[in-house]
């Protein structure tokens, strides 16, 4: 026989689970447009990639294999937040920071000494040819994926500073 209110309890268990899932779910609010960019951008650098190894890739095979990483790293993260969960957030964080870093290195290596890139890739001129999306995707990334940690980790009912929400 049951114990008095083990059907309540399994009930507020599931509520609470529930919720769980809620919020560790990444594309939702801010996320959907963050993974509609990551999409766009996964299939522009494929693109990209595949066409400039498959037709020149012998006169700049740096800057088409950069382009390849890049397609690579954008394809991941957007698998990543469509997945979803804790594991994925915690993926999808590392590649946002190393994109940024590819970013950053090759933007700063394509201004700097622009011999070295006979033809551009996703990143030159930290994504000029891109709007700048390449730099600015990835720091718009990493908010969204650290404040969706945040949610995740705060019991219901209580914000970060420990105080009640309604």
């Amino acid at each position: 026989m049951a114990e008095p209110g083990t059907g309540a309890q399994q009930t507020k268990q599931t509520k609470q689970t529930k919720q769980t899932k809620q919020r560790t779910r990444l594309v939702q609010g801010p996320g959907l447009l963050l993974l509609w960019l990551y999409g766009v951008m996964s299939v522009g650098a494929v693109s990209r990639s595949v066409y400039q190894i498959l037709t020149d890739y012998d006169s700049a095979p740096l800057a088409h294999t950069l382009s390849a990483v890049a397609a690579v790293v954008y394809a991941f993260i957007t698998y990543t937040l469509v997945r979803g969960g804790e594991t994925a957030r915690r993926a999808a964080l590392m590649c946002c920071a190393a994109e940024l870093a590819g970013v950053l290195v090759v933007g700063t290596w394509t201004v700097v000494e622009p011999s070295a890139f006979p033809d551009s890739t996703v990143w030159s001129a930290y994504g000029m040819g891109y709007l700048f999306i390449p730099v600015v995707l990835p720091i718009t990334g990493m908010l969204w994926l650290r404040r969706s940690r945040t949610d995740a980790a705060q019991p219901p009912g209580r914000d970060g500073r420990g105080v009640f929400r309604k």
